[in-house]
């Protein structure tokens, strides 16, 4: 009997914050330190900033107390929203299962901002390719501890954006 292969699903979320798709995208990007839990980095001293350059093929990463840099991955799709519509924003995410950093690696998160009738916008997350990490069990429940790490994470976006 052979052992199939199971391939992880997508992690997506989707949230409503009180903010244009403009504000609610400056937030995720520009404002990113306001709302990164500090418990999550790979660094060796605490986090101090994270930093995502606003443009495709830029790095994503986090500054730490003795000044040392973590590659997390960089910006596959830099589409900022223009007044009215949707603006995207596509990562790769370099970040092993072993919570290490893998220039090989690649996994997507890609964050959609919709606006809606009510001058709010629809945050649409996911974060896929996961079957990049392995099918080993390590690989498995670092899927679902993610998971629900997306929704601290997003859960203090949604603080901030709705200021």
């Amino acid at each position: 009997m052979s052992h199939a292969t199971i391939k992880p699903a997508a992690i997506r979320k989707t949230l409503t914050v009180r903010a244009t798709p403009e504000r609610a995208f400056e937030v995720f990007t520009a404002n990113i330190t306001a709302w990164w839990p500090k418990t999550h980095h790979l660094g060796k001293t605490p986090l101090v900033k994270v930093v995502i350059e606003p443009h495709v093929g830029g790095r994503w990463y986090s500054v730490h107390e003795d000044g040392a840099q973590g590659e997390w991955g960089d910006v596959l799709v830099w589409e900022p929203p223009k007044t009215g519509e949707e603006g995207r924003l596509v990562l790769a995410w370099r970040i092993s299962h072993e919570w290490g950093y893998d220039p090989n690696l690649l996994t997507e998160v890609e964050v959609r901002f919709t606006p809606t009738a009510d001058g709010e916008t629809r945050v649409d997350f996911e974060h896929r390719k996961l079957e990049a990490f392995g099918d080993s069990d390590a690989a498995r429940q670092t899927v679902t501890s993610m998971n629900g790490g997306w929704d601290l994470i997003l859960g203090n976006f949604k603080t901030v954006a709705d200021g």
